[in-house]
């Protein structure tokens, strides 16, 4: 009994060790095993069998059609989860880490991890302008955006709840350093007034936000003048100008200071000259590697937890293939003793078994993912993002996603349907041959 119970783990130990080689392996991997068994059944005598014994399979199939659907239907789950959750992660990370450029410098108070905890003086803001490496406009002053970023309450549209949305006060160059925003209806805010443009993604997310209407936000009335559209991070923001969200929250000192450098050996100079000056005590990093970094703990996160919930629908899914194809090898008894007295031997009952499994696996994997393409491929949705504050995204169902859900629902046939086979490799002819 010890020794089966410690063959039944190292069993499943290597079933899942496999599984997981197999989730891991890349395309040429894949192909590379597809094309090895493809040889073998159109080449070798057992391949040639065991094609012949999957057709007849196959052909049964409708009468039992009832019992195959629920390995369809459930690996369609699973492979529609895991897309699912992984398509958010991959819109999430897609929306943060496209903000910015190589070109475009993030300066914070040293030590600082994001613009919440960040305090930069203004009399530093001169001396950050006078830096070397900082492009300039046609009138030759430099292209700096002193920024706050203010965190409020808006009533999302979905159910009326409250969600913490990031408004952002910006320098008059906020549009020359941050080039991707564009206005796409109404208009840009006033200096000195309290008007509001926002971004494409928290209008559609959140109430109250179209052109027209008005805000209260810190005791004080906002008119919402213009809609903006960047693509990235922006796009969920609320923008006006910094000195008068500055006087309305009695904030005394900038957070953070954008610039726009010279391309990439003008960053370098830039941050150079930052370095050397002692009296600049600041980080600076271009807002590509400063938005890339704030996605990665979120987006490690939402990888691990679809990866974790698929492997748990997985595993259910597995246990469903496996009652539904043991009954099936049951119901074929006679069918598969018949072919095992005719000459077919162990590998090629096996393989028609595995095959037919497997086929059956790659329709519900299709399915699922083809569900998941259709239901969440571009759905909008929020979350919290490094400044407390809702990060407006998009889901996105990318083809290497799709591509490892069906690896999922091939490996999930794969397990559930190797016990039945060598169950039906087993079958006692004689005795097979005398059920009724």
């Amino acid at each position: 009994m010890n020794k089966q119970w410690l063959l039944n783990v190292v069993t499943v130990l290597a079933l899942v060790a496999g599984l997981v080689l197999w989730v891991a392996l890349p395309w040429w991997g894949v192909l590379a095993v597809a094309g090895a068994l493809a040889l073998w059944l159109l080449l070798a005598r057992g391949g040639r069998l065991a094609l012949a014994a999957t057709r007849i399979g196959i052909a049964s199939l409708p009468q039992r059609w009832g019992a195959s659907s629920v390995i369809i239907v459930g690996i369609a789950g699973v492979v529609g989860v895991l897309v699912a959750m992984l398509s958010m992660g991959r819109g999430f990370q897609s929306t943060v880490s496209g903000t910015g450029d190589e070109a475009t410098a993030i300066v914070l108070r040293g030590g600082s991890q994001a613009e919440t905890n960040s305090v930069i003086m203004r009399d530093q803001v001169p001396l950050i302008s006078s830096l070397p490496g900082i492009a300039r406009d046609a009138e030759g002053r430099p292209i700096a955006s002193p920024e706050l970023s203010q965190v409020v309450s808006l009533v999302s549209r979905d159910d009326g709840s409250d969600v913490n949305v990031q408004f952002r006060g910006v320098g008059e160059h906020a549009w020359a350093v941050h080039d991707k925003v564009r206005i796409v209806e109404g208009r840009k805010f006033g200096t000195g007034l309290r008007e509001i443009v926002v971004g494409q993604g928290a209008r559609k997310q959140f109430r109250d936000l179209d052109v027209g209407a008005t805000l209260t936000l810190g005791n004080q009335q906002w008119a919402v003048v213009g809609v903006f559209a960047s693509g990235d991070v922006h796009d969920s923001e609320l923008w006006t100008d910094a000195q008068t969200l500055s006087a309305t929250y009695d904030r005394g000192a900038w957070q953070s200071v954008s610039v726009r450098t010279e391309g990439a050996a003008g960053f370098e100079q830039f941050k150079s000259a930052m370095a050397a000056d002692p009296r600049l005590k600041l980080d600076v990093e271009t807002t590509k590697a400063y938005y890339a970094k704030q996605s990665g703990q979120l987006n490690q996160l939402l990888t691990i937890l679809g990866t974790v919930i698929g492997a748990i629908m997985a595993v259910g899914a597995v246990f469903g293939a496996l009652n539904t194809m043991y009954a099936a090898v049951a119901g074929r008894a006679r069918e598969i003793a018949t072919m095992r007295a005719i000459g077919f031997r162990g590998l090629p009952v096996v393989m028609a078994v595995m095959l037919e499994t497997m086929l059956l696996a790659l329709a519900g994997g299709v399915l699922g993912g083809l569900l998941a393409w259709l239901v969440f491929n571009g759905y909008s949705a929020s979350t919290m993002g490094s400044n407390f504050s809702a990060v407006v995204f998009k889901f996105s169902v990318t083809p290497d996603l799709l591509w490892s859900g069906l690896k999922w629902a091939l490996g999930i046939g794969l397990v559930g349907g190797l016990f039945p086979a060598l169950r039906a490799a087993r079958l006692p002819i004689t005795a097979a041959l005398r059920e009724v």
